[in-house]
């Protein structure tokens, strides 16, 4: 189905607000897909996001503060993520040695094996991606990264 179909809109003002609009959904609709994947285990997609950046941190430990400025959502309250996932006891948070207001984030062994976990799950999902070439997944990329270079750069 099209944008057309899925909003029942026939008519889009140019060229640009349909894009715009198509962009808006599939990202919201993408969202709901990973909400759906991630909740079997009882994470949100913003605490699937920490827990993939502290473990790519390689057992490197982190300030509350650059996992804030890795994240896919930057209106996330990471405080309170790290909070979440102390609880299930996925991550630890210490003082940090070298700065006492700073609080050190690493992820445990529970934490990485429920994201390898998730990461199988994960790549089934992609799979449906399949029948769309891997020069259209480029394309996608490109015009998504000028999409945001357009306001970065104004």
């Amino acid at each position: 189905m099209g944008i057309s179909e899925d909003l029942k809109q026939s008519k889009f003002t140019t060229p640009t607000s349909k894009a715009i609009v198509n962009i808006i959904y599939t990202g919201n609709w993408m969202m709901q897909q990973q909400h759906d994947l991630l909740k079997p285990f009882g994470l949100t997609a913003q605490q699937y996001n920490v827990l993939r950046i502290l473990r790519g941190q390689q057992n490197n430990p982190m300030t509350v503060l650059g996992i804030t400025e890795r994240m896919m959502d930057k209106m996330s309250n990471a405080s309170r993520l790290v909070d979440k996932l102390l609880e299930k006891k996925l991550v630890l948070r210490r003082e940090c040695p070298h700065d006492r207001r700073a609080v050190d984030v690493i992820i445990l062994p529970a934490g990485l094996a429920l994201l390898e976990e998730i990461d199988q799950v994960q790549l089934a999902w992609e799979k449906n991606f399949a029948s769309i070439s891997s020069e259209k997944l480029d394309q996608i990329n490109e015009i998504l990264d000028e999409i945001r270079n357009v306001f970065t750069n104004n």
